[in-house]
């Protein structure tokens, strides 16, 4: 099986690249994609119609290239109306080939259909994770405009094999992430 295309540019020009940036003594302390979570929370609409909840899997499915998850209520919420155990969105964690593809179709595909994009923030969470939000699941060309009345929006994790937030940061610069001009 062939690897993915940014697979195959990390392995033979990113981690060079960056081990020389950084002025890394090991390879293996080159930044490194673990994985990426693809996170879908419907709430109230999950709890109105079980339908959403149907929907929102497959659509999960086709952006990922692989099967969704249920992600289920941890406790009850009276005000809401939520009870523990109920669903109320899904996930998917890519690992691997299909990580790298995802990013592959997010960064040349669905990123650049967004509508007046200026680039993405490049604010980490201080262990060198990134979270990236979008309000509306139709950039990715997989999902068409007709698919519900209602568009959903994802909230991409990118886990990341390193100490520092400067080192995520040129790694995902290296793959080519639009982040904002300072």
């Amino acid at each position: 099986m062939a690897k993915a295309r940014l697979e195959e540019l990390y392995n033979t020009q990113i981690r060079p690249t960056i081990k020389k940036e950084l002025d890394l003594a090991n390879v293996m302390e080159v930044p490194k994609l673990n994985k990426i979570v693809i996170n879908v929370g419907a709430g109230r609409d999950v709890v109105s119609d079980s339908k959403v909840l149907t929907l929102i899997l497959d659509v999960l499915s086709k952006i990922s290239g692989q099967k969704a998850v249920r992600t289920k209520a941890r406790k009850s919420i009276a005000g809401f109306k939520i009870r523990e155990g109920m669903p109320l969105g899904a996930k998917v964690t890519l690992r691997g080939q299909n990580m790298y593809e995802f990013l592959d179709r997010l960064i040349t595909a669905a990123l650049p259909a967004v509508r007046d994009f200026q680039g993405i923030t490049s604010k980490f969470d201080g262990r060198g994770n990134y979270n990236l939000g979008i309000k509306d699941w139709t950039i990715f060309p997989e999902v068409g405009y007709d698919v519900s009345k209602k568009v959903y929006g994802l909230n991409i994790t990118f886990d990341i094999a390193t100490k520092s937030d400067a080192n995520a940061l040129a790694l995902l610069k290296n793959f080519g992430m639009p982040f904002k001009k300072a």
